[in-house]
């Protein structure tokens, strides 16, 4: 398990984060300026509003059901990440707004550098005391940034220097980056099988009303912004979307704690059937003209 968690586990998150970048152009951040309405009302809901939901969700539940304060912070290891090439691939599919949800993934992801490890140690120390063992700062910020910061660069970089080159890798890195990330989701649950067997009458309800709630509260937001349909879109999957990967990640490699991968692996499972009923009822539902 040690040689998955430290070695295994870190070199496909890189390769995702690469194959997101390989999508990169300078033009994917200047729409952060060209549309900033746009890509504030997708960024607040993501780094702020998404945080808070997850939060207030747990302690209802630990009051209600007495949910096991390991899962709490989970949820919040979640919550505290951004979105990766699932809510990009499907806001392409649903007909969004790609380019913003590029933007949003690729900002927030380096962003989340940062964010991170203060959210997920206020959980700590919320839940299990400050006796627990926390993120280190210094260390933690340079692991994320190492497998998600750098691997983007460089595949941004491919791009600008060898765009030939990158166009052609781009799909099936792209694919391969999807592939490895169901085989983590997979193979974290059936590592942890047991406890996940176990802890899923815990948090598969609470794992399925994060789900639900984010996605509802982005498309609501955007909404109320008066977004148009595809930027809704991009930023209800953004908001709903999580990198499960970097989850489980920062929960096995960077805290060695198994159990705190739970809520990652049951969301990321969940999440598939509830962004493909959304996906789907978009794809059936035709897109009115908007003034």
């Amino acid at each position: 398990m040690d040689l998955v968690t430290q070695v295994v586990l870190p070199l496909a998150l890189a390769f995702m984060m690469f194959s997101m970048g390989l999508a990169l152009v300078a033009d994917d951040f200047k729409r952060v300026v060209a549309r900033p309405k746009a890509f504030a009302v997708g960024a607040l809901c993501q780094m702020l509003l998404l945080p808070l939901i997850a939060l207030a969700l747990v302690l209802g539940w630990q009051a209600s059901f007495g949910l096991d304060p390991v899962l709490a912070v989970g949820f919040l290891i979640l919550a505290a990440c951004p979105g990766g090439v699932t809510s990009n691939l499907l806001t392409h599919l649903a007909k969004g707004d790609t380019a913003l949800s590029i933007s949003l993934t690729a900002v927030i992801s380096l962003a989340s550098v940062v964010t991170l490890p203060f959210i997920v140690n206020f959980g700590i120390d919320l839940f299990l005391g400050q006796e627990a063992v926390h993120l280190p700062l210094a260390k933690t910020v340079a692991g994320i940034f190492a497998i998600t910061t750098v691997p983007v660069l460089v595949g941004m970089a491919l791009r600008r220097w060898a765009p030939a080159t990158a166009l052609r890798l781009e799909p099936p890195a792209r694919a391969l980056a999807t592939a490895l990330f169901v085989l983590i989701v997979a193979g974290a649950v059936a590592a942890e099988w047991d406890l996940v067997r176990r802890s899923f009458g815990e948090v598969g309800a609470a794992v399925l009303t994060l789900n639900l709630a984010t996605m509802a509260l982005g498309w609501t937001v955007a909404r109320a912004a008066r977004l148009d349909r595809r930027a809704g879109i991009a930023i209800s999957l953004e908001t709903g979307l999580q990198n499960g990967t970097l989850a489980i990640f920062v929960a096995a490699t960077l805290l060695g704690n198994d159990a705190m991968i739970v809520p990652a692996g049951v969301y990321s499972l969940v999440m598939f059937f509830t962004a493909g009923a959304f996906v789907a009822f978009l794809l059936r539902r035709p897109a009115v003209a908007e003034a």
